[in-house]
């Protein structure tokens, strides 16, 4: 008896040692995406740098009075550009790790969640770039009527974490979908916490927005409330489409199993 209890914990021993190999190798794959796609920003960052200073009226608008403070820049903006080419990358590295521990069910709804947080994210930048972006600049440029000096450190920074930030708020509706499925949440918990939902979302805008004014921060609060709504339904559909497959799991049992003679 000693000796099969023995062998259990090598085979489980083993098992852990195998999945913490299987962690760190999908860890460096995604390491190295990142690092090729980071590259890849350094070779566009001349053009991208070009492209997020158009909202200030471009690089001319700017000066610098650090010697580094142009070199940090060029990071900053090449290393955001290498990270929203990776995600797809990262994403799969992290859904490949824990796809082989799913039914075929729970795996069909996952790869449909990889091209969708990607298009997530990248709605949630464009939106910051496109709509937050031009109306904070000439909130923070013109307040109280004292011309402003734009610094490029200062500036690259404020526009890569908003975008960054925003991104990732846009990812809300797919996480409480996964957080559905794993029936964590319901679309019921969602729809009676309005409330407490509406006070996360404006302390979310209050953080991310660069300005303290109502108008910037419901520019953020509507989106992000809109979402909140998306998420309710998904979370909705996330349980009914598993109801429905218990279901028809269950008929096809039934079937297989036919009444003895």
């Amino acid at each position: 008896m000693g000796e099969v209890e023995q062998e259990q914990e090598q085979e489980k021993t083993m098992g852990i040692w195998e999945h913490v190999g299987e962690l760190r190798n999908r860890l460096f794959k995604a390491a190295i995406g990142f690092a090729v796609t980071t590259a890849i920003g350094f070779a566009f960052s001349d053009y991208l740098v070009k492209l997020l200073a158009l909202p200030i009226g471009g690089i001319q608008a700017m000066t610098s009075i650090e010697v580094t403070e142009n070199v940090n820049i060029f990071m900053r903006v090449s290393l955001l550009a290498g990270f929203i080419l990776a995600l797809p990358w990262i994403l799969w590295q992290i859904i490949g790790f824990i796809l082989p521990g799913l039914l075929p069910h729970e795996k069909r709804w996952l790869m449909i969640a990889l091209p969708t947080a990607s298009l997530l994210f990248i709605s949630g930048v464009a939106f910051g770039f496109f709509v937050m972006m031009p109306a904070a600049l000439q909130f923070l440029t013109s307040f109280m009527g004292i011309k402003t000096q734009v610094r490029p450190n200062n500036y690259f920074d404020f526009i890569t974490s908003l975008m960054f930030w925003i991104g990732v708020s846009f990812e809300t509706p797919l996480l409480v979908y996964v957080l559905a499925k794993f029936r964590l949440v319901s679309a019921r918990q969602l729809a009676r916490q309005w409330r407490i939902a509406v006070v996360v979302i404006a302390v979310i805008a209050a953080v991310v927005t660069p300005t303290p004014d109502p108008f910037n921060m419901s520019l953020l609060m509507i989106p992000l409330l809109i979402l909140y709504g998306i998420s309710i339904l998904l979370a909705s559909i996330a349980r009914r489409g598993e109801a429905q497959e218990s279901t028809s799991a269950t008929v096809k049992d039934a079937k297989i199993v036919k009444p003895s003679s």
